[in-house]
C-alpha cells in the first residue's frame, strides 16, 4: 500500500472576479494535480500566447511551490500547453494565479470561464548551497550536451 502524506494547509483568497468559480481540486483520489480554471474568456489564436486569469491567489506555505502544468487532453486533442512549463508560483508571490497558455494548434481555441485549463502539483522545495570551485570531477558523459548520450532504439 502507497504511502500518503498529510495534506499541506494552503491558503487561497478569491478575488472578486473569481465569484462563483470552483476553487482548485482533485479530480479523482490517485490524482497529483488539482484542476484550476479560466475566470475569463479568451481566444488563443494558433501560436498565440495568455495570461489566463484564475480568479484567486495563493499563500504557499514556506519550503513549498505550486507548479503549474499543461492538461494532457488539451495538449493531446488541441496543442495547448504552458510555455514554461512547469511553471512555478513562490511561496512569497501573493498576487493574482495566471497560467501562461499557448495555442500550439493549427486552429483558434476558445476558453469559456470556467473551463478547466491546466493543473496545479504542490512540491516541496529544496534549496541549494552553490560552492564554487576551480574544477568539477569527472563523468563518463563529461561535458556532452544535447544530444551526446545517443538515440535508443528499439529492435
Amino acid at each position: 500500500m502507497p504511502l500518503v502524506s498529510e495534506a499541506v494547509p494552503v491558503k487561497i483568497r478569491r478575488l472578486p472576479h473569481g465569484g462563483g468559480l470552483p476553487v482548485p481540486a482533485y479530480a479523482t483520489a490517485g490524482a497529483a494535480g488539482m484542476d484550476v480554471v479560466s475566470a475569463e474568456d479568451v481566444t488563443l489564436p494558433p501560436m498565440g500566447r495568455h495570461a489566463v486569469a484564475t480568479g484567486f491567489a495563493l499563500a504557499i506555505p514556506d519550503g513549498y511551490e505550486i507548479q503549474v502544468r499543461p492538461r494532457s487532453g488539451l495538449a493531446l486533442k488541441h496543442g495547448i500547453s504552458l510555455p514554461n512549463t512547469p511553471g512555478t508560483i513562490d511561496s512569497d508571490y501573493r498576487g493574482e494565479l495566471k497560467i501562461i497558455l499557448v495555442n500550439l494548434g493549427e486552429e483558434p481555441f476558445v476558453i469559456a470561464r470556467g473551463d478547466r485549463i491546466a493543473q496545479l502539483v504542490l512540491a516541496p522545495v529544496t534549496l541549494a548551497s552553490l560552492i564554487e570551485v576551480a574544477e568539477l570531477d569527472e563523468t563518463v558523459r563529461g561535458t556532452g550536451g544535447f544530444g551526446s548520450t545517443g538515440v535508443a532504439s528499439v529492435a
